[in-house]
């Protein structure tokens, strides 16, 4: 059995720790405090030993450096985190990892960096997706093109619909203000940010969100639907999909 402990740090951040009851292996899903993830595995009785990185940025990766120096974790990550830690085992798509008897899929997700990949568990029903995808949102094209990350987005489109995807930030609110702006027309859209509210109100996270959903009602997944094109011009999904980044970038 899986198990997966979701916390808040630094300002906006999730940090996950996933942990395998049978093996008792733990992995740290990014690493943005290192102080915070060795205080919740120790409230859990569980010892980090694997790191599974998304991508560099030092609110993902940061933490490497420490948590290796007080647990030993090896650390998984695609090439890029070479900027800020040494890295035990370099992985890329098609690659696969291994928590216990469970196996992680790695997705080519890039265009937030080049290098971003995700861990997709199939038999768990599970994707860590970092900053490719949000609820309601995806991750600012700080380094990528807008082809290579709509061709990330259909990857993750491509994930069973019942797939948890468990994003790196609490950004679902102002997420969905542009969201609202970008498809207004979108019903399960208006029923959604209004739960969104609700759970904020009451100081509960948002993530992890079902792809299903997502697939319905957040805009950058839907690209190639055709009242998005109409709203956001574009002679493909690619033109809109980056119609729609440049808008979320500016709004």
């Amino acid at each position: 059995m899986l198990e997966v402990h979701q916390f808040p740090c630094l300002s906006d951040n999730y940090g996950y720790l996933l942990h395998d009851t049978e093996s008792c292996q733990t992995a740290a899903i990014d690493t943005p405090d290192a102080s915070e993830y060795l205080k919740q595995a120790a409230m859990k009785g569980w010892e980090i030993t694997h790191i599974w990185n998304t991508h560099w940025h030092p609110d993902h990766a940061g933490g490497n450096k420490d948590i290796v120096a007080a647990t030993g974790a090896v650390v998984v990550a695609p090439k890029e985190v070479e900027k800020l830690s040494a890295i035990d085992r370099v992985v890329a798509h098609g690659d696969v990892v291994m928590l216990g008897e469970y196996e992680a899929h790695v997705i080519d997700v890039s265009g937030h960096t080049d290098g971003h990949i995700a861990y997709h568990l199939p038999e768990a029903d599970m994707a860590f997706v970092g900053d490719s995808i949000f609820a309601l949102g995806c991750g600012r094209m700080f380094e990528g093109e807008p082809e290579q990350f709509w061709n990330s987005l259909l990857r993750i489109r491509a994930l069973p619909p019942y797939t948890m995807l468990y994003c790196a930030h609490e950004y679902t609110q102002a997420n969905a203000r542009f969201a609202l702006h970008a498809d207004p027309d979108n019903t399960e859209l208006k029923l959604y940010a209004g739960q969104i509210d609700q759970q904020r109100e009451k100081g509960l996270p948002t993530v992890p969100t079902v792809l299903d959903r997502e697939m319905a009602t957040n805009p950058f997944l839907r690209a190639d639907d055709p009242a998005l094109r109409d709203r956001w011009g574009g002679s493909s999904p690619v033109e809109t999909f980056a119609a729609l980044r440049a808008a979320k970038d500016h709004f």
